[in-house]
């Protein structure tokens, strides 16, 4: 299917690997140039030089999403670098978990300067470009547990819950500029993050599926990327999840 994003440009937040990674790698098959954000350099140039080697076109930035100075440097580049924005992608995310009892006053601020604090940051960054251009396509990627709780993640499921209704927020805010903004909620995903997850915790997201298996990467940036095109034009404000039927 073509999507119709040839010409455009697109930010990717935690592009170095995993979820971020295919995101960066869809959206460049479908046409669009690149601008693939990591904390590490050299990550973000690996995703980078994986796109240009499938025949699309990216740059690399280093930049911490906790910062507010580095993201609104980041679009800059971006802009920059594509010759233009019009698509936004918040993947970047982290866990530091601990049941709220043990929970260290640094795990709760961190996780939340870098999913929440983090959306905020980009998404703010872009508002105006995306005002001005009165075209913009912005999607967020929280979680299922940002819907539902999640026992030992009161810092990550308060984080996603927050960029939910961010996202709702902006979508109203945006709206009349010709500006989208949607959540994609995956559940357990395939990614190196989830091999440092217990096996046991593993079996029990597994049995909460109704199809019995994880969401692949790619998967997830097959979603994210319809999102970005304007075959979802009609589409703002929502939470789409990507759990397999873990969530019902």
């Amino acid at each position: 299917m073509d999507l119709g994003l040839k010409g455009k440009g697109a930010l990717v937040t935690g592009a170095g690997a995993g979820i971020g990674k295919a995101i960066a790698l869809a959206l460049a098959l479908e046409g669009a140039a690149v601008a693939a954000v990591d904390l590490k350099e050299a990550t973000a140039l690996a995703t980078a030089a994986a796109i240009e080697a499938q025949g699309g076109r990216a740059i690399a930035i280093a930049a911490d999403v906790a910062s507010h100075a580095d993201a609104n440097r980041a679009v800059a580049r971006a802009v920059e670098g594509l010759g233009g924005l019009q698509l936004l992608v918040c993947n970047a995310g982290i866990t530091q978990d601990g049941v709220i009892w043990k929970m260290s006053e640094a795990q709760w601020d961190r996780v939340i300067a870098v999913n929440l604090k983090g959306t905020f940051n980009f998404n703010q960054a872009v508002s105006s470009l995306f005002m001005e251009q009165r075209y913009g396509k912005i999607v967020n990627l929280a979680s299922i547990n940002g819907l539902r709780g999640k026992f030992g993640q009161a810092n990550y499921a308060a984080s996603k819950g927050g960029l939910i209704a961010l996202s709702k927020t902006l979508a109203r805010e945006l709206g009349k500029f010709n500006v989208t903004v949607n959540v994609v909620a995956p559940g357990m995903v395939l990614t190196e993050m989830m091999q440092a997850v217990p096996a046991e915790f593993q079996k029990k997201a597994l049995e909460e599926t109704v199809n019995g298996r994880f969401a692949t990467p790619e998967e997830v940036a097959d979603l994210v990327a319809y999102l970005c095109s304007d075959r979802s034009r009609q589409i703002t404000g929502e939470v789409i999840k990507i759990d397999g039927g873990q969530y019902i």
